[in-house]
């Protein structure tokens, strides 16, 4: 009998354990990827490295493929909430924020200069301190790159750049992923940039020689990229081993390149360099005499809202013309960013080859 009960007992004692060693398979913890950027801000390319950047659009086709293809719900930002600060009109950086972070489990709170005093009857300065006790993470579309700076400095929350009048490092990471699936890889692409040298172009010339890509760009006299923006960029292509070329020819710019890519010409608070702007950019409408001198395989990219002096409807709708793609991966970006800068989230799907 009492070796019955000994038997008894020490079966029942190794279900449990095995029970219990399932449940802590079931709960266990994916595997960390060797890139961390948690708890980190986005406020400009130039701070995040190759590899942190190839990550973030490696956890952006993961988050397409389960979510759009696959169908599946992950609320990865359940509970979390996100304060969404515009000084600027958007339709894309809006919406694409306001849904993505919803669709993630998240409650994104939208904030205009109507709803909040930022920087005119409370600094910036105590609402980051205010909105890091309320929120997990602050997006802030706005017109100088310094109040991005001070909100970063102040805040305990990561902060990400939205749009500045120095940069928009999320348009630029929804670029990439648009041309990593059109092309299959980015090393080797060569980008020719026609038009103003703004904020747009800056993150571009902060980025793309990261990926092994080639730069060409034509602006106007006068409106070329910003000079220390320019001494980077060198530095990068000296770096990496790619090539980077200014001029003031759009062809010249355009010969053998992969993409095309250009811009509104007036900015928003340029309204009133509308008549002036235009007449200096004569000559730098993307048509499709542009692409006669591009690559055979050549593609067209363009932020919008577009207008026709910049690319004519030929080339816009072309169907080289990948905007509408473009556009719609603004939404996948940027809930990679959110994933990344708030959880500890490991992509699922194999990595791609950049």
């Amino acid at each position: 009998m009492a070796a019955m009960l000994r038997s008894l007992f020490n079966a029942r004692s190794t279900n449990k354990i095995s029970k219990h060693l399932v449940q802590s398979v079931r709960h266990e913890q994916p595997t960390k990827s060797p890139v961390q950027l948690k708890d980190r801000d986005l406020l400009t390319l130039q701070n995040y490295t190759a590899e942190e950047i190839k990550y973030l659009l490696w956890v952006a086709s993961d988050l397409k493929e389960r979510i759009k293809h696959k169908g599946e719900y992950l609320h990865l930002l359940q509970g979390k909430s996100l304060a969404m600060i515009f000084e600027k009109r958007s339709t894309r950086t809006r919406l694409s924020t306001e849904t993505g972070f919803a669709l993630l489990g998240g409650h994104p709170c939208f904030l205009t200069l109507q709803d909040i005093h930022l920087g005119i009857n409370e600094s910036i300065t105590d609402t980051a301190r205010v909105l890091s006790t309320m929120t997990d993470a602050i997006l802030a579309r706005v017109y100088k790159q310094t109040d991005l700076e001070v909100l970063a400095q102040e805040a305990t929350i990561p902060v990400i750049n939205g749009l500045s009048d120095s940069g928009h490092p999320i348009q630029i990471l929804a670029d990439y992923l648009t041309l990593q699936e059109h092309y299959g890889s980015l090393n080797g692409l060569t980008l020719s940039w026609i038009g103003d040298g703004n904020n747009v172009l800056n993150s571009i010339m902060l980025s793309a020689a990261k990926f092994g890509m080639d730069l060409h760009i034509a602006t106007p006299k006068g409106f070329e990229p910003d000079t220390m923006v320019i001494q980077i960029a060198e530095d990068y292509s000296r770096k990496y081993g790619t090539k980077l070329f200014l001029t003031s020819d759009p062809l010249e710019a355009a010969n053998g390149a992969h993409v095309l890519i250009t811009d509104t010409w007036i900015s928003m608070g340029q309204e009133e360099e509308k008549q002036k702007r235009v007449k200096a950019f004569q000559g730098y409408q993307i048509t499709m005499q542009t692409c006669k001198v591009a690559s055979p395989d050549w593609t067209f990219l363009h932020c919008l809202p577009r207008k026709p002096e910049e690319v004519d409807d030929e080339v816009f709708y072309s169907p080289q013309s990948l905007v509408f793609q473009e556009a719609e991966n603004r939404k996948w970006t940027i809930m990679a960013v959110m994933v990344s800068l708030l959880t500890d989230y490991s992509p699922q799907l194999q990595k791609p080859t950049f």
